[in-house]
């Protein structure tokens, strides 16, 4: 089949796991022989990143990119961001999307051409939510940029978020773009659920995220890396408030048979290494290659997931489950979901039950080795490339063949 994928941001115009998600969409469909087309707008990842003329990655054969450029960056960034549809972009969408897809996959559509470009194209219409956009303009219900979201107060949080509010959400402009879409497509119910308590009106259809075999193969044959002195706990992410490591390095303080190892970087690291300041059992490492990632992942305790906002599905939780490792996670959006299938790890709410797990991980091997073996096993059987795929591409068929007839 031919797709087309329609998305703000696509490696290495690209902040963020959604762009990495449709990436290996798109090459583990092109290597089942579908051929696949990718829209993005390349000056909205340039104007928001302060980067100039990004040079795409090689795609393998059968993946196309479109990087679009109206020249007139922040111009056409801004009239997207305010109208909700595409301005100078128009023309060349319809004209790709003019050329037959059998199925046309939107993602996140925010800068490429909001909920205007729902309407373009004909075929089979899919949207695939990463984060909480068609409900929230920050994307992650993360209110006045200091708590989860639980009632709407829009104009104050985009001021908060220092984004320029969005007139047309309080118009049908997305009710009226959303019905030319044949189905909605999230990574976890709890994302599916948070849509339906802020008003969304369309049904989702909860289709599991995955890693890919190649990635696998390429990497299943690393060296060991030597072990660390010490037992350890892992974090892998962004170093931003959101991800609630600040939360955990006051715990490690008096922690005497393991430590905290932190890979990321990101705009709150000075606060959060200040907080971790004469701490001799916090390690950060900084930005650390996925070869480097899965031998940490392999020697970890556990990964500690503490995100203090919504989460659609976090890549790490799959990069750790892969190795077998388990994972602490707060019980918050899709975690409750996600350990109650694998047994695959343990939840928190506060402090004394982050120290709980912590300890009992640390201090019950057994434990720690059941829940990691459980994880592998979930991931095998529920997120790999080769089940996640054969479950998209049988959806979009019976779908494509129903719309035919």
């Amino acid at each position: 089949m031919r797709f087309a994928m329609v998305t703000t941001f696509y490696p290495p115009y690209n902040f963020g796991g959604d762009g990495m998600f449709i990436r290996r969409l798109s090459h583990a469909l092109a290597r089942r022989g579908h051929t696949v087309d990718i829209i993005i707008d390349a000056e909205a990842y340039e104007t928001l990143s302060g980067e100039s003329e990004v040079a795409p990655l090689e795609e393998p054969e059968g993946v196309t990119l479109h990087a679009l450029r109206s020249g007139r960056p922040r111009l056409s960034t801004l009239l997207t961001q305010q109208l909700g549809r595409p301005v100078f972009n128009s023309g060349k969408i319809e004209e790709i999307l003019g050329d037959h897809f059998d199925v046309i996959n939107y993602h996140n559509i925010s800068l490429v051409g909001g909920p205007g470009v729902l309407k373009l194209g004909k075929g089979l219409k899919v949207y695939t939510t990463h984060e909480h956009w068609l409900v929230c303009q920050s994307h992650i219900l993360w209110r006045h940029n200091r708590e989860v979201c639980d009632g709407r107060e829009c104009i104050r949080c985009a001021l908060a978020h220092k984004r320029p509010p969005q007139a047309w959400r309080a118009s049908s402009i997305l009710d009226e773009a959303c019905a030319h879409v044949d189905a909605f497509f999230t990574l976890s119910q709890s994302c599916a659920d948070n849509h339906k308590h802020f008003g969304f009106k369309f049904p989702m259809t909860v289709i599991p995220s995955f890693l890919p075999d190649e990635e696998a193969k390429e990497e299943g044959e690393v060296a060991e890396m030597a072990p660390r002195e010490r037992p350890f706990f892992l974090f892998v992410g962004r170093l931003s408030r959101i991800k609630g490591l600040q939360d955990v390095i006051p715990l490690i303080e008096n922690a005497d048979s393991f430590d905290l190892v932190v890979a990321g970087a990101g705009g709150d690291e000075a606060m959060i290494r200040l907080l971790a300041e004469g701490r001799k059992n916090v390690h950060f490492l900084g930005h650390c290659r996925p070869s480097q990632l899965r031998k940490l992942y392999r020697q970890a305790l556990a990964v500690v997931v503490p995100s203090r906002c919504y989460e659609v599905f976090p890549m790490v939780v799959l990069e750790a489950f892969r190795e077998g490792t388990p994972v602490i996670a707060r019980r918050l959006g899709p975690f409750p979901e996600i350990i109650d299938h694998s047994q695959g790890g343990l939840l928190f709410e506060n402090d004394g039950e982050l120290r709980n797990a912590l300890n009992r991980l640390s201090e019950e091997p057994q434990s720690r080795s059941e829940m990691g073996a459980s994880a592998l096993s979930a991931f095998e059987s529920t997120w790999s490339e080769r089940v996640a795929i054969d479950k998209y591409l049988t959806l979009v068929q019976e779908m494509v063949e129903k719309k035919d007839n």
